[in-house]
């Protein structure tokens, strides 16, 4: 039986893809995320409208979005800007939901 495909003594490499994925396992951010790679830019205000929750709700969860690279800031004046950092997101989202890149 070969056993190479379950090599354990590679697991570390799996850490980062797993938290990832653990990040995105929210309904909230993985609508978060879907939203930013639709309008490629977003203050928390617009978001924060767009899904009916409290301001502080949608910033923990950018937080969590932003602690695992997966969203960026932007800053124009006093306006701060979330942006998808991490292109690898944007080809597992559109995945999931059968989506062709960029459809709207």
């Amino acid at each position: 039986m070969d056993n190479s495909a379950f090599n354990s003594s590679d697991l570390k490499r799996f850490e980062e893809p797993a938290n990832l994925l653990k990040a995105l396992s929210h309904p909230i951010r993985l609508c978060i995320v879907r939203g930013l790679i639709r309008k490629k830019k977003c203050n928390v205000s617009y978001m924060q409208e767009c899904l009916d929750l409290p301001q502080s709700t949608v910033s923990q969860h950018l937080q969590k979005l932003r602690s695992t690279g997966i969203v960026d800031t932007e800053r124009n004046g006093l306006e701060v800007n979330y942006i998808l950092a991490d292109e690898r997101i944007e080809h597992i989202v559109t995945i999931l939901f059968g989506e062709d890149d960029h459809e709207s």
